[in-house]
């Protein structure tokens, strides 16, 4: 079977041409046409930071619900966070996660397994069964505390080929905080977290890589301290890469306001911060844009910015953002988005893209406003909340079977 598109044009084609995708799953079935009206066809996006909640926390999104998500976003893949119950710390814990993927998942769903038993940072994980099931090593939601603990995380992820994918907080600066200590903390009297307490983590570690010769990824880094630090690394050679997300980008804590789905950890930084950020993803410091995508129920984002959970979703905005506000306003090209979102994190990661089987159809001039109660997460919190937005997912194939098609599940 094949996919046969009309009306489209191949990511870097000047002009709209018919053209036949041959990777479709074959089902005995004839080929399927896509007809469509002047929209484009990407590599299929690649998302190396979601939490799909599943299993342990079912009732803030499942892998169904999360995947189905993803695919109206134009990803035909993303890596999961292991911050679940069980933690996927030995392959008998990941058997779980693994069940629940192959059952209900609409894209590719490359699992993390934790650094950590329990994610606890006491005891190293079973990285060894992991190793040929997982995307990497991450014990995010939580920073490894201690030098040794990560250094020996380091080797074994080396020993067995992999990444170790850093959540950077230092718990002994965090002193009860929740929005960055900036500007609006003074004046509205809530308690910050400080710059230092991502970016003296990240200090510590790129001497383990530099030491250990690990490969290592860094997790939605926020501040400038931390681009800097990369930046110096990846010049003396560190195997380092890293990731933002797009409401760093986009958002500084001069946006907030009080309520819980500006609410996520890290915290929305300072505007010299969010500049820093921008210059890194021009030269190339920052190597990705993942989303961070990490639903929490209604009552747990009603707690205002004090109480309220930490995290937003973002699989459903993300592209129609960083176009928006980014591509068509000149910051970014187009080409240099999909290095971000799709071709970056396919080679630092092994995912395989073939853009036969994983590819993405997006109506570019197809304008909206954010509407959270469209989405396809269970999650609903996000700070983008009426934005308006160009830029629609109309398809979106993942391993050769429709895992997206506008107007069939909506």
């Amino acid at each position: 079977m094949s996919f046969i598109i009309r009306g489209c044009k191949k990511y870097g084609q000047e002009a709209p041409a018919d053209f036949v995708v041959t990777g479709g799953v074959s089902d005995g079935a004839s080929d399927v046409v896509f007809e469509f009206n002047n929209c484009v066809v990407f590599p299929g996006f690649i998302d190396v930071h979601v939490h799909l909640r599943e299993p342990g926390f079912s009732y803030k999104e499942t892998v169904e619900s999360g995947t189905l998500a993803a695919a109206r976003g134009g990803y035909s893949a993303v890596c999961a966070m292991p911050n679940l119950n069980p933690v996927p710390d030995c392959k008998e814990s990941l058997n779980e996660q693994l069940r629940i993927i192959n059952k209900s998942a609409a894209v590719k769903v490359l699992p993390y397994g934790a650094i950590t038993k329990g994610e606890l940072g006491a005891q190293l994980s079973d990285m060894e069964s992991m190793a040929p099931f997982v995307a990497a090593f991450s014990d995010d939601g939580r920073g490894v505390q201690s030098e040794d603990m990560m250094r020996a995380a380091m080797l074994k992820a080396k020993s067995v080929g992999k990444i170790i994918a850093a959540h950077c907080e230092d718990n002994s600066l965090l002193h009860g905080g929740y929005i960055h200590a900036g500007k609006y903390a003074a004046a509205h009297g809530h308690r910050g977290i400080c710059s230092e307490s991502e970016w003296k983590p990240i200090e510590r570690d790129l001497h383990l890589a530099a030491e250990t010769g690990c490969s290592y990824h860094i997790c939605h880094i926020s501040t400038k301290e931390s681009v800097e630090l990369i930046r110096k690394a990846k010049a003396a050679g560190v195997d380092v890469t890293c990731e933002t997300a797009p409401h760093y980008l986009l958002l500084s804590d001069k946006d907030l306001q009080e309520h819980g789905r500006f609410k996520m950890n890290p915290p929305l930084r300072d505007e010299s911060d969010r500049q820093a950020l921008l210059e890194g993803i021009c030269d190339g410091t920052i190597d990705m844009i993942a989303t961070d995508h990490a639903p929490h129920s209604a009552s747990e984002k009603a707690g205002g910015l004090e109480k309220s959970a930490m995290g937003i979703v973002g699989l459903e905005t993300a592209f129609p953002l960083l176009y928006t506000y980014l591509v068509r306003k000149n910051i970014i090209s187009l080409g240099r988005l999909i290095e971000l979102m799709s071709i970056n994190p396919s080679k630092r990661f092994g995912i395989e893209n073939n853009a036969d089987n994983n590819f993405t159809v997006f109506d570019l001039n197809s304008e909206y406003v954010i509407d959270p109660d469209k989405f396809m997460t269970m999650g609903r919190a996000t700070p983008f909340e009426g934005y308006g937005v160009f830029g629609e997912c109309m398809l979106t194939v993942s391993g050769g079977k429709v895992a997206w098609r506008k107007g069939e599940k909506e």
